[in-house]
């Protein structure tokens, strides 16, 4: 099988511990070279034996032996090395969130638009088989009609100082890092888009961002949902969705890979409960899936126009928090 050549932007650790061992599992995906500003390409290239190392992003872009690069820069960076890769002709797989506005995310995608290069934000979570379950579980009516769901991500993090996850410069802030995950569930499940927006958060007031938000949104087909993310929490990576006969939990909604892969489906209907366990490999199915895409000329079943709509809300979120008013969305 034809093989997608893929370089590394960064020596990132959710690269290291993640997504490189995600190329090595896949079938169609192998890492050709890693690139680094800070001089580590060449150690972290020897630990997973890469083939090439970079002491520069420009160097490794300019390799024709470089199909496509996995880009998990910090957030403030996603836009800059998006659309450098794409003058390169390299296919991107960028991590979440896409990049820090709506605005910021549409040039991206049309700049890979126009350079014919295929663009996918990483919400690997997706790619998890439990989801497109809870999707056929609320389509047979066995919950009867949805009216509500709940989505929480949330972990506690004990040394924020010196975190890029604290620095408002880079994209810091528990909405960007984990909020969105929560945020795109609720609108991947249920189908639809909010039509208006109210948060709140607790922002740090050494720090400048917000260490939780705690969301309601009313989406246009009438469900009502509420997400919460946190730096000041314990670990929770869940969603509920609630309906007028039975209710579903997924405990383990974005991270099952926690859980050796397997997800985890609760369907609730009075007395009666129904465990259903799930296993896969998100991040190699994840990594698979743009690589076929790649591979075939096809386009992404999460699409640049998706990426553009999930960082609207999450600027329409930020807006709220800042003005303490309900936000609508067109």
């Amino acid at each position: 099988m034809k093989k997608v050549r893929w370089g590394i932007l960064s020596t990132a650790k959710i690269a290291q511990k993640s997504l490189i061992p995600a190329f090595e599992r896949a079938n169609n995906a192998v890492v050709t070279g890693i690139a680094s500003g800070s001089g580590k390409a060449e150690e972290v290239a020897a630990q997973f034996t890469i083939a090439k190392s970079y002491s520069s992003y420009e160097a490794m872009l300019q390799d024709p032996e470089i199909d496509a690069v996995y880009i998990p820069l910090p957030n403030h960076l996603h836009k800059k090395w998006t659309i450098e890769a794409a003058k390169h002709g390299k296919h991107i797989l960028c991590e979440k969130p896409a990049s820090l506005t709506a605005e910021e995310t549409k040039e991206m995608v049309e700049f890979c638009r126009k350079s014919d290069v295929k663009f996918m934000e990483a919400f690997m979570y997706q790619f998890h088989p439990q989801h497109e379950r809870v999707r056929e579980i609320i389509k047979s009516g066995e919950i009867g009609e949805v009216k509500f769901m709940r989505a929480s991500f949330s972990f506690f993090l004990a040394q924020p100082e010196g975190n890029i996850k604290m620095d408002p410069n880079k994209g810091g802030g528990s909405l960007y890092d984990v909020g969105c995950y929560a945020i795109h569930s609720i609108c991947n499940i249920l189908g639809a888009e909010p039509v208006e927006v109210d948060v709140k958060a607790n922002v740090d007031s050494d720090y400048q961002v917000d260490t939780s938000a705690f969301g309601y949104m009313k989406m246009e087909n009438g469900v009502h949902a509420h997400f919460d993310c946190s730096f000041d929490m314990v670990f929770r990576a869940e969603y509920e969705v609630i309906g007028t006969a039975g209710h579903i939990k997924v405990p383990r909604a974005f991270r099952p890979d926690n859980h050796g892969g397997e997800g985890l489906v609760i369907v609730q209907k009075g007395e009666e409960t129904r465990e259903e366990k799930i296993v896969a490999d998100i991040y190699k199915e994840e990594v698979e899936h743009i690589s076929q895409v790649i591979l075939e000329n096809g386009e992404p079943s999460y699409s640049g126009e998706n990426a553009i709509q999930n960082m609207r809300v999450i600027e329409a979120c930020y807006q709220s928090i800042k003005t303490g008013k309900i936000i609508k969305l067109k």
